[in-house]
């Protein structure tokens, strides 16, 4: 929901690193994988309760995954490179529920399953959208900026979920509630979702 208004703030910034960055000739792809493996260090980092670190990593993740699509403007995209950014997008998503059940399973265990069950179907209704208007050749949302796959957004988008995985690691001792309440607001994303694509694709 937030996603095209802040992108325009942060995109000037980004885009001037990556061209620091192409001409020291480091690639998307080195960028997405590394931005991957820092924000899989947040699973250790929550299950040893270290929340500080824990947010710096997801944070790096999120910065280097914003930097990744600039640096391949800024070069030449590949599909390669939109396969792996969403692909680890989902698995770092994934990933930060996992670590705070690994933290207190028996607190954080079920609130963790059921935001996990909201992201399977953001998840889910985002990719088979995409891969639905790719085969019927409709034209990406623009507003989103140049993306390897059609932009569906909704209710949670990227800055919603940042904006939660940090509250996460700020107020650790709420993160039942707060688990729960995103996973609820993925959920309408879901439903939004479902509509959209029902009225999209009715006719085809």
């Amino acid at each position: 929901m937030l996603d095209r208004h802040i992108r325009p703030k942060v995109d000037p910034a980004l885009n001037q690193t990556a061209q620091w960055l192409a001409a020291r000739r480091l690639t998307a792809n080195q960028v997405t994988v590394l931005g991957f493996l820092v924000g899989m260090a947040a699973v250790p980092l929550l299950a040893a309760q270290m929340y500080g670190a824990a947010l710096g990593a997801i944070l790096v993740n999120r910065i280097l995954d914003g930097l990744d699509g600039a640096l391949a403007r800024a070069t030449t995209p590949t599909t390669l490179g939109g396969f792996l950014d969403i692909t680890l997008d989902f698995l770092f998503y994934a990933a930060v529920p996992l670590g705070f059940a690994l933290a207190d399973p028996l607190r954080n265990g079920l609130p963790s399953a059921f935001l996990l069950f909201a992201f399977i179907g953001t998840g889910s209704s985002f990719l088979s959208f995409a891969a639905l208007a790719a085969k019927e050749g409709l034209d990406p949302d623009s507003r989103q900026g140049s993306k390897a796959i059609h932009y569906l957004g909704g209710l949670t988008e990227g800055t919603e979920t940042i904006a939660a995985l940090s509250l996460f690691c700020l107020v650790p001792e709420a993160y039942p509630w707060l688990a729960t309440a995103f996973g609820i607001l993925c959920l309408i994303t879901v439903a939004t979702r479902l509509w959209v694509g029902y009225w999209t694709f009715k006719d085809r």
